[in-house]
């Protein structure tokens, strides 16, 4: 998986650092590991519901953060654990456009972790890299 957990010791939230080699797979990496922190396996969400996302933002590191911010809104109103399959990032005008895939909170197939409120700005940061693109992210549990 490329994202790790990090403890910064300091406030009970999650932070996370995730990778890829472009920017569409930074996103999908950060989208998967705000999942897991909701639930333990990422394999126990089904895809039997989708949704289309755009989101826009004045800064890149914003982007992440607005679209992870989806995720859970999702989560909250509409009771859906959801997987980025489909991501588009347009860094020139700052915009993500994705298919989310997942089902309906179920408690009995999904072994819930934690209750994610929201991403924060908190140490958030996305750059680039020798091998592609890096996002520090902390969530609000």
């Amino acid at each position: 998986m490329p994202y790790e957990f990090l403890d910064d010791g300091v406030t009970s939230d999650v932070t996370f650092h995730a990778w890829g080699r472009s920017l569409e797979e930074l996103f999908a990496a950060a989208a998967d590991v705000t999942l897991n922190v909701m639930v333990r396996s990422l394999d126990s969400v089904r895809p039997l519901e989708m949704r289309s996302v755009s989101v826009e933002a004045d800064a890149l590191d914003l982007l992440l953060m607005r679209f992870l911010n989806e995720l859970v809104y999702r989560k909250d109103v509409e009771e859906l654990l959801l997987r980025a399959t489909e991501v588009d990032v347009d860094p020139g005008r700052n915009r993500v456009q994705a298919v989310l895939t997942g089902e309906r909170i179920d408690p009995k197939r999904h072994d819930l972790v934690a209750d994610v409120k929201a991403v924060t700005l908190h140490d958030l940061r996305v750059e680039r890299t020798e091998t592609g693109w890096d996002a520090h992210v902390t969530l609000d549990v």
